[in-house]
This record gives structure tokens, sequence and C-alpha cells, in this order.
């Protein structure tokens, strides 16, 4: 399991996850089982789950093994002919019940979210609400799967398109976002008329396995919807290697996913990716700096700064670069730590000790090669996994965090002169997941939605992701898309058909 165990525990927040837990309505979230082939299974193998902001264990859940893995392929596959069936109106009233049962049990779910991977509550309320508007999406999308009737080429025919679920398909999701990443793709694979298997992060099962739960008392029927927990390599291996799994979806690393890209490619199954994002922000000097400053502060420092959207190249034009500084750092300075169950924390801990160590890393090698910290927001010695909100500025092309995706509350500024100058410099990079654009000309913001090489951008707006937008990134950032009607289409395939003579 990788999970690293933190060796220092604020008496302030020590057992601030177990008490919260210990007050669940739902006690069944905690009882850490797997769902697999429509039981609840439990091994002699366990893995313990770790509360990142003490490094007090929460939890203990079973180790499912390739055995399991095996088994719950070949539920799905028996279970997917009944399930692509259903009427697409019976397939949607199952994923709308499945999110009004999250919504009745949002705090519970919220207070797994926090407890298992740290970000504040109010955060974690915000994604399960994100992640029910994903079922109810797709409960739509599906029942509007359309195909197409064409012109013909060929005299006396009649040509369709049609498009049909893919097969089974499987999910492997990451620990920053533990629910609305499970309820993007299994939405779209459930209303595709999909079962699907996924296999969450294993730093943060018990949301992962609370959704379990609430899905099967939704309707979902066996084998449409498993959740099996456990080593990474061992259960990727089987999905990677059947056939029966026609499609598979990763959200993570830039490097796990060429791997899974390349494994996939033995079986040909459609592949979907939500990689790394090295995201740039640009400011140019006609904007409000008010407003950029906020909006740099909500596109740097949600979910903790872990997430693949967040500004990572903060590029401010020159003249007002001092102004932008000053207030930027004035913001941050405010910015409140602690446990996030705590009331009005802002910033929780790095869910994995790798990730605050690597924030470190990056700090120190940028004030090595000549950058200022400007603001550096101590919370106190509440433990390793804690990176202080930090920003750097006079950022450098040499530097670390200029070059490689920070995922954490390290902001990084950099002046620039031009236009030509800041678009070369923000596409000079493999990454193309998203990027954000401040700018008062119509005309640049025009010019720019078209230069920058990236799947998604924010003009003017921190925020612009949700249910009805195409998720996913350009270059190394990932394929396919998620959300809208195309994350549909990635558990669709196209079947032309051609109807000749078909007599009297």
């Amino acid at each position: 399991m990788d999970v690293q165990t933190v060796q220092h525990k604020s008496p302030r927040s020590f057992g601030l996850a177990t008490k919260h837990l210990q007050g669940l309505r739902r006690r069944d979230f905690l009882a850490g089982s797997a769902l697999v082939a429509g039981r609840w299974i439990s091994s002699e193998q366990t893995d313990f789950v770790v509360d990142p902001a003490t490094g007090e264990a929460i939890a203990e859940v079973t180790r499912c093994g390739a055995t399991d893995m095996d088994l719950a392929i070949a539920a799905a596959e028996q279970a997917f002919s009944s399930w692509r069936e259903l009427l697409p109106l019976r397939r949607g009233a199952i994923l709308r019940s499945w999110a009004s049962l999250m919504i009745e049990h949002l705090e519970e779910l919220a207070i797994l979210v926090t407890s298992e991977q740290g970000k504040p509550l109010a955060e974690a309320r915000h994604e399960i609400a994100y992640g029910a508007g994903f079922l109810e999406w797709f409960a739509a999308e599906g029942e509007r799967a359309y195909g197409d009737t064409m012109p013909s080429h060929k005299v006396g025919t009649l040509l369709q398109v049609r498009v049909q679920p893919v097969g089974v398909a499987a999910a492997i999701t990451p620990w920053n976002f533990p629910v609305a990443m499970i309820t993007r793709k299994a939405g779209a694979a459930l209303g595709a008329g999909c079962p699907i298997i996924v296999k969450p992060a294993p730093e943060t099962p018990l949301s992962a396995l609370a959704l379990g739960r609430l899905a099967e008392e939704a309707g979902l029927p066996r084998g449409v919807f498993q959740v099996l927990i456990g080593d990474p390599v061992e259960l990727s291996e089987p999905l990677l290697r059947d056939t029966r799994i026609r499609a598979l979806s990763f959200t993570g690393s830039t490097q796990v996913g060429r791997m899974l890209l390349e494994r996939a490619a033995q079986t040909v199954k459609k592949v979907s990716l939500e990689l790394g994002g090295h995201a740039p922000f640009l400011i140019f000097d006609d904007v409000d700096i008010g407003k950029a400053v906020e909006g740099a502060m909500a596109a740097k420092f949600a979910t903790s700064g872990q997430d693949c959207l967040a500004a990572n190249r903060i590029y401010v034009q020159r003249g007002v670069y001092g102004a932008f500084v000053e207030e930027f750092a004035a913001a941050i300075a405010k910015l409140k730590v602690g446990h996030g169950l705590e009331p009005g924390i802002e910033i929780g801990p790095m869910t994995k000790l790798s990730v605050a160590n690597k924030c470190r890393l990056q700090i120190d090698d940028a004030r090595k090669k000549g950058a200022r910290v400007v603001s550096s927001n101590h919370g106190g010695n509440l433990g390793p996994n804690f990176v202080s909100p930090t920003l750097l500025a006079d950022v450098t092309a040499g530097m670390l965090i200029a070059s490689d995706e920070t995922f954490g509350p390290v902001a990084a500024v950099l002046p620039f002169d031009s236009e030509e100058e800041v678009v070369a410099r923000a596409n000079a990079s493999e990454m193309g997941l998203a990027g954000y654009v401040y700018t008062n000309s119509l005309r640049r913001a025009l010019r720019l939605s078209e230069q920058i090489e990236c799947g998604m951008l924010g003009i003017n707006t921190p925020s612009f992701t949700g249910p009805p937008i195409p998720f996913g990134g350009w270059k190394q950032s990932g394929l396919g898309r998620e959300g809208s009607r195309h994350g549909l289409a990635e558990y669709m395939e196209l079947k032309y058909v051609c109807f000749g003579d078909l007599g009297s």
C-alpha cells in the first residue's frame, strides 16, 4: 500500500478524523469490504487507511488480489448483455437514484474524503455534489446516444451509423478527487450501457467503497459496478491482459499513463487518459490586479494545490509584476492551514509524504537558483505532510518548479514582456491540460484562445469544469475526454450498417 505514515502528530488535530468517523450514521461505510460480483468480500490480508494530517490509522480495508479481479471481470462480462439491453430510461433512473443517495449522504461522504485525503471539509462537500452531477448528466446523455442516417452513395441502399456500448470497462482512479473521478468515469460507462470495475487509489478507498454501497442501494445489478482495493500493480495486471476488458480509463501521472497505454495496446483496448498538468496562468498589464490575484488564488490553492488544473507557472507582464507579487503574497499569507476537519481551514495536508517532499525540493532548488521566497505561510509544526503555502517570485526556466508539475501549495511567478514571448514560454511544455489567461483585450483573448496549446482554457476565470464540458488535455496530458457528450463516446463503438435489397 503506497501510503506514507506520518511520524509527527499535532496534539490539536490528533484523533479528529476518528472522532468524526465514529459519529457517522452509516457505520457500513467503514466496513472495509470490497464489492466483487455483487458480494461484499473480505480477506485475511488488509491495509490501513491513514489520516494524512496526523498519521493516525483510521480504518482497515481488505486487500484484493488478482484472483478477485478475475472474478470481477467474469461477473462484469456476464452482466453486460442484460445491462446494455436495459432501456436507457431505466439505466438513467438508476443513475439518478444513485446521485440522490449521494446528496442524501453528502456530509458523511465528505467526512470520509477529508479523513482519508486531507482536503478541507468545505471542498470535500463540494466534491460530493460535483460528483453526483456527473451521474445526473450521464443519466440524460445515455438517453440521447443518437446515431445517424446518411444520404446513400449507392443506389437502392439505406445507410445508418449506430452507437453501441463497447463492453466491460475499467477505471483506475486517483487520490486527489476520490469521489468525482469515479462518478465521472462510471457515470459515462454505465450511461453508455457498459459495466465498470473501479480500482481506486490505495490512499483513498473508503469513499470509493461507500459509493459502492450507495450504488447497490440505487439498484445497480450484480456485476455492473464493482470496487476492488489493493496493490495497484497486482490489480491492474488482469485488467490490462484480459481481452474482456474493452475500455480502460485512467487518471494519474503521465509516467504511469504511458505504461498503461503500452500494455493496453497489446489487447487493443479503448483507452482514455487524464494525465499530468503544468498549467500556465497568463496575466497581462491591462487587467485589474485584484481580480487577477483572486483568480490566481483559486487556480493555485484549490485542493491544497493537489490538482492537475492548478496554475503552476504564473506569468505576469512586467508592468504589473511588482504590484501583483505584493498583493498575491499578502493573500497567501492569510491562508489558514490545518486539519481539514477543523472549521475555516483552507489548506490541508498533502495526501502523500512524497508529494510534500517534492514541494520542499522545488522550493529549495528555486531558492538556491535565485528565486525570492516572498511569502511563506508558516502554520506551525503540524507534521511532515504539511507544506506551508509559499510564493516564489523571479522564477526562471532553469528551476525545477518551472519545468516539473507542482502538486502542492507552492506558487511560481515569472515575469514576461511581450505577448509573443509568453505564448512561446507557455507552450514550451509537453503538458497541455489546462491554461488561464487574464486580459481585458477581446482581440488578445481570441488570439490566445487559438494559440495556447491545451485542452481547456479559462479566460478571466479560474473555474470552468463541470459535467457538460469535455475534460481532457493535449500532448502528454492525455487522450480522450471525460464529461460532456464526448465522455459518453469513450465507452461506445460506431457501427456502420448498409441495407441493400430487403425484399418485399
